[in-house]
């Protein structure tokens, strides 16, 4: 079974993304997370992002009460939380996005978000959830995704680049953690939906 069967094809499917997971990552399936299945798998791996990089630009671990109300807005807003799973089921990263402003003409764009388990990095799983995030964002008439990345982490600009990622701009010493400044740099992709949009 194709491992993005679960997820809308995408018309701008990218080949080099394709091309790294269906190599790589024989093993790896697409789903959809569910809260009393997952949550505490997606915690560990925010925590793990917290403490150890500046990937979230938050100090104090999330306790497992939080993840009630990710969950929650992530359902109210209709966004998609995607995980990629080995055989055994086990989580090695997930993807998700959420609005990009509050105010309702920027409906159309969103900011997404990827999280690799430390164990499975450096491994290809970055490109197979961009790709689904991608899908996912084309079946719910989004038309611009927004990547807000510390501009020190070159191995997710490269990714997102190679994803067809566009630099939209830095602002220069937006967050302070490890006793340092730190750079965020948004890169966004138009997509080719929606085909209809609207204002109201």
């Amino acid at each position: 079974m194709d491992r993005f069967a679960d997820f809308p094809q995408a018309p701008c499917s990218i080949n080099i993304c394709k091309k790294a997971a269906r190599i790589a990552l024989t093993a790896v399936r697409l789903i959809a997370l569910e809260e009393t299945e997952h949550a505490a798998a997606i915690l560990e791996i925010f925590n793990d992002a917290i403490l150890t990089s500046t990937a979230l630009y938050d100090y104090q671990a999330r306790t497992p009460a939080s993840m009630v109300a990710w969950f929650a807005a992530k359902r109210a807003g209709n966004y998609p939380v995607i995980g990629a799973v080995d055989e055994a089921g086990v989580l090695m990263g997930f993807a998700s996005f959420g609005s990009f402003r509050a105010w309702p003409a920027y409906k159309y764009t969103v900011e997404h978000s990827i999280y690799i388990e430390k164990s499975y990095r450096k491994r290809g799983l970055g490109r197979v959830l961009l790709e689904a995030i991608e899908k996912a964002a084309i079946a719910r008439d989004v038309h611009v995704l927004v990547g807000g990345i510390d501009a020190q982490n070159a191995a997710s600009i490269h990714l997102h680049e190679q994803c067809g990622f566009v630099h939209a701009g830095t602002i220069r010493e937006a967050g302070f953690k490890f006793g340092r400044w730190l750079d965020l740099a948004f890169y966004q992709k138009t997509l080719v939906s929606p085909e209809f949009p609207k204002d109201g």
